[in-house]
């Protein structure tokens, strides 16, 4: 009978983060940290809004003013990923102060 295979780790078995660095290796540690820095901002803002339209729902006196205030809050939510999402794709296409061009990575 044959021996086992000994099981070794895949890379699929890596933590997402690191993966997701990985896949842009031409950044420095400083654009990581406004990266991070960034996304914790929104985060901070996001959970501000949600407790605040929570609390506005909690209050409301009508059917009416629960839509409305659902309403806004689902067209503010849109537009504030949409705006996050511009600011994370600037950050991500300009590593180092200069946007890269499809042609000047150096095979």
């Amino acid at each position: 009978m044959a021996a086992p295979k000994p099981k070794t780790k895949k890379a699929a078995e890596t933590n997402a983060m690191a993966d997701a660095m990985n896949s842009f290796p031409l950044m420095n540690s400083q654009v990581w940290q406004e990266i991070m820095s960034e996304s914790a901002a929104f985060m901070t803002e996001r959970l501000q809004k949600d407790m605040e339209t929570q609390q506005a729902m909690l209050t409301c006196k009508s059917p009416v003013e629960l839509l409305n205030i659902q309403s806004e809050f689902v067209q503010k939510t849109l537009t504030d990923y949409t705006e996050e999402a511009t600011r994370m794709y600037k950050l991500l296409t300009n590593t180092n102060g200069t946007a890269r061009d499809y042609d000047d990575v150096p095979l």
